[in-house]
């Protein structure tokens, strides 16, 4: 089907409509106005902010109401947020990206590279995955890890846009992030969503005790020669950009044991989250496979 057919109508004027938004206006004020979109959206997406809710009180059940509430509040003004970042990551020039972003640890990065291993990035799924792969890419070639998109115009604008700044793997070709890894590039890799019963275990992520956890960083470090570096990305408050951290190299990982090394990538993630809690997508349902079939779902 062209992606000029009138389904797709609509669709084309929104990315139109951010494409212009992005172009005319300065950053700080594109986070301004995406924090007011993001308050709006979540107040009309009453399923997604329910998810969110639940996942609060599930990880975080020795919080107060009114701590969770303010998490809930920077959440949804991320979501907003989110839209014009990733316009920003696909289609604004250089000039703008350079001087967003200050990073700490990039010396793991060029230990790495003189040792001629590869690199895995252990990430999460922050709302600022999309500026920060971008920013990433400033300072070393990047290789992405996603999923294709449902809508044939999105799937084509996604590559596109990331395709400015990296390589791209889709989730399923473990084969091609191996070869990535031993050709030593710098692999973005998550762990933190719930991928359902296959090649997953459960342990603990943050108060739930049994999370569906895929092992994929175990095969990919055990079949590579390559190190696990933990990434996060954070928005600063103060609205001047960007900071990305790169952690020291995991010790003994994988450890032979996929449990163990589930249990301690878990806490990675965790250690990640709490650096901005409210920049995290919690509008996913990361507990919805249950260990049992017959088990409740934790989502009433």
């Amino acid at each position: 089907m062209s992606f000029l057919h009138p389904r797709y109508w609509l669709l084309w004027f929104g990315i139109g409509l951010l494409w212009l938004t992005i172009t005319l206006l300065p950053y700080r004020t594109l986070i301004k106005l995406g924090g007011g979109i993001g308050t709006l959206l979540m107040r009309l997406l009453k399923k997604r902010a329910k998810t969110a809710v639940r996942n609060l009180e599930l990880c975080f059940p020795e919080k107060s109401q009114s701590e969770r509430d303010q998490i809930l509040e920077g959440h949804a003004k991320s979501v907003g947020i989110a839209l014009f970042e990733t316009g920003m990551a696909w289609w604004w020039p250089q000039w703008r990206i350079n001087n967003l972003v200050t990073f700490t640890g990039l010396e793991h990065i060029e230990a790495a590279q003189k040792q001629g291993k590869g690199v895995l990035l252990f990430a999460l799924h922050s709302f600022c995955l999309e500026i920060g792969g971008r920013l990433f890419s400033s300072k070393a070639q990047l290789t992405g890890v996603y999923r294709p998109h449902n809508n044939p115009v999105m799937e084509y604008l996604q590559v596109c846009g990331r395709m400015r700044s990296a390589k791209l793997i889709t989730k399923r070709n473990i084969r091609a992030m191996i070869s990535a890894l031993n050709d030593g590039e710098s692999v973005w890799y998550t762990s933190d969503q719930d991928f359902g019963r296959s090649k997953a275990v459960f342990v603990p992520f943050f108060a739930v005790d049994t999370a569906a956890t895929v092992v994929g960083a175990s095969i990919l470090t055990k079949n590579s020669d390559s190190v696990v570096l933990p990434y996060v990305i954070v928005r600063k408050d103060d609205g001047s950009g960007y900071h990305i951290s790169l952690e020291a190299p995991l010790d003994n990982f994988p450890s032979g044991d996929d449990e163990q090394d589930a249990i301690y990538s878990n806490k990675i993630v965790e250690q990640g989250i709490m650096k901005a809690p409210d920049q995290y997508m919690w509008l996913h349902r990361r507990f919805k496979t249950r260990p049992n079939k017959s088990d409740p779902s934790l989502y009433r």
